[in-house]
Order: C-alpha cells, then sequence, then structure tokens
C-alpha cells in the first residue's frame, strides 16, 4: 500500500529541507528522502565546518545560467536577509569575513539543526538511507518507488543536487529525471574547482607548492581579486576557483601578483637608494620569498639592480602583473565545489521552479542551470529555490 501525501522531495541538502519546512509549515503533508544516513552532509562540511551559508551581497550578477534574468524572481523574495533572520531566530552565533561572506562562528551542524527544527514545526516526514528505483507519473501526481516501499505524491520536487563531489553521494539523478518528462539539459561541467597544469609547468612551478598570494585573476573581462595557492597539481584558493567557473579548455588566464604594489616604481626606488641589492630582495619584501626567486630566475635576472634598466625593471613589472598561465584542466566533480550547468531553466517557472510542461513537477538547488560565485551564494541559491517552490506546492 502506497503512502500518500501532498509532497514528495527528493535529496535532503540544503534546497530539499528549505523546500521541506516552508511547504510543511503552510500545511502541506511533506515527505523528505535521501539516500544519505545524515541531512545537510554538503552542509556539514561548508566553510570549513562553519558554513559560509549565505553573502550579503547575494543578486543575479553573482551567478552564472544561460538565462542571467531567471534567478531574479526567487533571490528577490527570500533575500539574505530573510535567511539571516532565521539564524537569528535559532540564536546561531555568526560572523561576516570578508566580502559580505556569512559563517556559524561555532559549527555548520547548527545550521542543520535549525533546518531540522523548522522541519520539525511543519511536520515533515525525514526518511533517510532510502534509494529510489523509478517515478512514474499517476493519475493523482507521481509515484515513486522506493528501496522502501512506494510513495505517492500530488507534488514532486527534485533537489538532489548536481555532480561535485562524488564521494558524498553526488550523482546525475535529478538530470535523468528531468530526461524522462522531457525537459532539456544544458552541458555541465566541475565548476568552482582547481585548475591543473601540464607536466612541464607543473615541474617549472614545483618549487612554489604551497606558496599563496593576494591576486586579480582574469578570464576574458571576469576577474576576481583574492588568494592564489599554487599546488602540486597546479593553481588554487579562492581566485583561481572563481574564475574556473568562467574558464574553457584551451583558455588562457592572467595572474596579476599583488596588483596594488606598483613593482616599476618600488624597483626603481630601491635602485636609487641602495642600488648593490638584488631585485630578488626588493620583490621578498613584497611577494613570498619562493616566488620572488622564481621570478627572478624565470626572467633571468642575476645582476644588481644599479646595472639594470629602467626597462629591465618594467619587464619584471609587467610579468607580475600580466602573467599569462594556460591551464591544462581541471581537478574534476572530485574536488569542485559546483556543477556548472544544469537542467535548463527555459522549461521551469521561475517564480515556482515548477517544469512548464509538467504540473506538480519541482527542480531546486544545484541542479537547475544556476551557479553561483564562491562565498555564500549557492546556498542563498539554494534558499531561495527552496522557498519558492515550497511557496507553489
Amino acid at each position: 500500500m502506497a503512502r500518500i501525501f501532498d509532497v514528495a522531495i527528493v535529496g535532503a541538502g540544503a534546497a530539499g529541507m528549505m523546500c521541506a519546512l516552508t511547504a510543511g509549515q503552510r500545511g502541506s503533508s511533506v515527505v523528505l528522502i535521501d539516500h544519505a544516513k545524515a541531512p545537510g552532509e554538503k552542509i556539514r562540511i561548508s566553510g570549513g565546518g562553519r558554513c559560509n551559508f549565505t553573502n550579503i551581497h547575494a543578486g543575479p550578477k553573482n551567478y552564472l545560467s544561460a538565462n542571467p534574468h531567471f534567478m531574479k524572481s526567487a533571490l528577490a523574495r527570500f533575500t539574505a536577509a530573510d535567511f539571516l533572520a532565521m539564524v537569528d531566530r535559532h540564536r546561531i552565533a555568526w560572523h561576516e569575513k570578508t566580502l559580505g561572506q556569512l559563517f556559524c562562528d561555532d559549527s555548520a551542524k547548527d545550521i542543520i539543526r535549525m533546518l531540522l527544527d523548522e522541519m520539525r514545526t511543519g511536520g515533515v516526514e525525514l526518511r533517510l538511507g532510502i534509494d529510489v528505483a523509478a517515478i512514474e507519473k499517476a493519475e493523482a501526481g507521481f509515484r515513486i518507488e522506493t528501496s522502501e516501499g512506494q510513495i505517492e505524491a500530488r507534488a514532486l520536487v527534485i533537489a538532489t543536487g548536481g555532480k561535485s563531489i562524488p564521494k558524498m553521494g553526488a550523482t546525475g539523478f535529478a538530470y535523468k529525471v528531468a530526461e524522462q518528462f522531457g525537459l532539456a539539459v544544458t552541458e555541465t561541467r566541475p565548476g568552482l574547482v582547481p585548475l591543473t597544469l601540464e607536466p612541464g609547468q607543473l615541474t617549472e612551478l614545483t618549487p612554489l607548492a604551497g606558496v599563496a598570494v593576494d591576486a586579480e585573476v582574469r578570464h576574458g573581462k571576469t576577474a576576481f581579486r583574492e588568494a592564489l595557492l599554487f599546488t602540486h597539481r597546479g593553481l588554487s584558493g579562492p581566485a583561481i576557483l572563481q574564475i574556473s567557473s568562467y574558464w574553457r579548455e584551451g583558455d588562457a588566464i592572467t595572474l596579476s601578483l599583488e596588483p596594488d604594489v606598483d613593482f616599476s616604481a618600488v624597483l626603481k626606488a630601491a635602485r636609487r637608494e641602495n642600488g648593490r641589492q638584488a631585485v630578488q630582495t626588493v620583490l621578498a619584501q613584497h611577494l613570498p620569498k619562493r616566488l620572488a626567486q622564481y621570478v627572478t630566475e624565470r626572467l633571468r635576472i642575476e645582476k644588481p639592480l644599479a646595472d639594470l634598466s629602467d626597462k629591465v625593471l618594467d619587464t619584471v613589472a609587467s610579468f607580475l602583473h600580466g602573467w599569462v598561465v594556460k591551464p591544462a584542466g581541471s581537478e574534476g566533480y572530485r574536488t569542485a565545489e559546483v556543477t556548472l550547468g544544469g537542467i535548463d531553466v527555459a522549461g521551469l517557472d521561475s517564480k515556482t521552479m515548477q517544469a512548464k510542461t509538467v504540473p506538480g513537477l519541482y527542480f531546486i538547488g544545484e541542479c537547475v542551470d544556476v551557479t553561483g560565485w564562491l562565498g555564500g551564494y549557492n546556498f542563498q541559491w539554494a534558499w531561495a529555490s527552496g522557498r519558492a517552490a515550497g511557496e507553489s506546492v
């Protein structure tokens, strides 16, 4: 005998829990199911265990999608301030880190507990460790075959995320459901992911592994100013993760190291004050020592400052603010924080997240072709899209 609910939600992550608590508190009978043994696993590990749960600057400009207007409605109707009000209501201590990023003072588990408490208030039935075998359209809605029996619901919400971090159980489940019901899925690829270098380039940069520096990283007209980290595989750090969502294989990126420093002026002033100094010595006052050494060795600058022309010093400055690197690829879904692309938003109602051609079927969160920048933006999309669907089901 099938269990019957008003709403069935598959995926107990950020978007799924927000949708469940919203629908439940509006009076719908809701079941939330997931194959994982615990809810909110991506929430738990995010932000180094403290969960960068939103960003106070979240707006359409911080998202990538085939339709840059699609996310406007949901983000406007449930803002970062709205989510923060819920956090404050549950007396969860938080702080702003940088660039509008909000984190828990204590633990990401506080956010999970808050969502679970809100779901209990709405009478949501949470069922974990359950696999979905099949979904089909039924007369009154949808029939879901699970490893623990059949569920029927008037509305079905898919909130199973994308392909990023497969070791946590991420799959392409949502895309299969979309295709089953005739919805298009755009090309998917890893986003917010470290970039790799070809073997020769990697060998050359091996001495820099572990070195971090403030940088502006540019791809075309898009640029991000944050930390850059050299790794044993290539390039990482917030600035690289950000630009990775815009980068495509075969493209080059440009690194500007310590962009606020006028290296040309610094080197010329140092030459006037003490021409016996080495360029490396002066650069090391503004850059990590290993990086300063690498730059002078790469540019083959061995003479003291007094023996170097303005042109040579300008060349050093130009390299530091215009270092062109051509990544070989990315580390893939294994380390990607999000999945770019996904269910084509042309097939969804932007106000409700409902499939235009399949009444009662909704898609929310990361599985949709809406991807935010690093820094709490993807969680805000999860909250906003989950709330939009929760108010509609």
